[in-house]
């Protein structure tokens, strides 16, 4: 098992001058072209819209797993972490190719305050699917090519109006999806047992865990606390510790591979406090 890849980031494999477009300082636009089966996980820095356009992947996300073929597209909430197993086209020199792009806060709020765009928001929660793309989508995803092989820098205003672009696409395209997204920007608020449970054992942080559950971060750790008797942050360290404990007898992983895939981001602390934890050195929990 790989470390955990945190994303958006530089992951992506390819032929083309630049696999990324920067927004702000942040990649806004990756793209994912090999000829390899991989596997890994990567963990959503930021809302994560992803589209096939050549192969297949399989995409772990909590408890539900989705599989996405040629011209299909997801869409993924920031905060968490998915597992992705990528088959390239046998009918086409094994070749894999995809498009990621990072569905930044700011960009979302000032598409939502400018589009005419007007749905009934849903009294539940969307839930993520996978969705066929349109002739537009497939055109526009395609359209974004020759951004990465061009030498030339591509402006932040040109960036924005493509995410812009995109996301109209995405409305007239699939009603739920573009549900998702206005969820996206007001969470529903959800079950703090089934959040926290899901996802403590990925680099996820209080206060994201609260994003997650539809609430601030004050209302999170009130309820937290009314349910389990102690604080977030204690129970999400000592259930990543009993979950390490777990795998270091059951699983070939090195402590190391534990460490990252449980969301601690240095050995060394992760090795301390499993010692003052369970009374012993990981190494020795074999």
């Amino acid at each position: 098992m790989k470390k955990m890849i945190k994303v958006p980031t530089s992951l992506i494999g390819g032929d083309a001058p630049q696999n990324s477009l920067m927004l702000d300082g942040c990649s806004v636009i990756e793209q994912c072209i090999h000829s390899t089966e991989v596997k890994g996980t990567m963990y959503l820095e930021q809302h994560l819209l992803l589209i096939v356009l050549e192969g297949s992947v399989v995409l772990t996300y909590g408890k539900q797993e989705y599989k996405l073929c040629k011209n299909d597209m997801i869409l993924l909430k920031k905060a968490t972490a998915v597992k992705y197993h990528k088959f390239g086209n046998a009918e086409n020199d094994n070749i894999y190719d995809s498009l990621m792009f990072s569905i930044k806060d700011d960009l979302l709020k000032s598409f939502l305050s400018t589009s005419e765009i007007k749905v009934a928001k849903p009294e539940g929660e969307i839930k993520t699917g996978v969705y066929p793309m349109n002739e537009c989508l497939v055109a526009f995803a395609h359209s974004m090519k020759p951004y990465f092989f061009d030498h030339s820098v591509v402006h932040p205003g040109q960036l924005r109006l493509k995410i812009m672009e995109l996301l109209y696409d995405v409305a007239e395209c699939n009603r739920s999806m573009f549900l998702q997204i206005l969820q996206l920007h007001e969470p529903v608020r959800t079950d703090i047992r089934n959040v926290v449970e899901q996802h403590y054992a990925s680099p996820v942080s209080v206060s994201e865990l609260a994003y997650l559950s539809g609430r601030s971060l004050s209302s999170f750790k009130r309820d937290f606390q009314n349910i389990y008797n102690v604080a977030p942050a204690t129970w999400i360290r000592e259930k990543r510790l009993e979950k390490a404990k777990d795998m270091l007898e059951t699983t070939a992983l090195s402590v190391s591979d534990i460490c990252y895939c449980l969301g601690f981001e240095n050995v060394s602390h992760f090795s301390r406090i499993y010692k003052e934890f369970h009374g012993q050195a990981p190494s020795i929990s074999r």
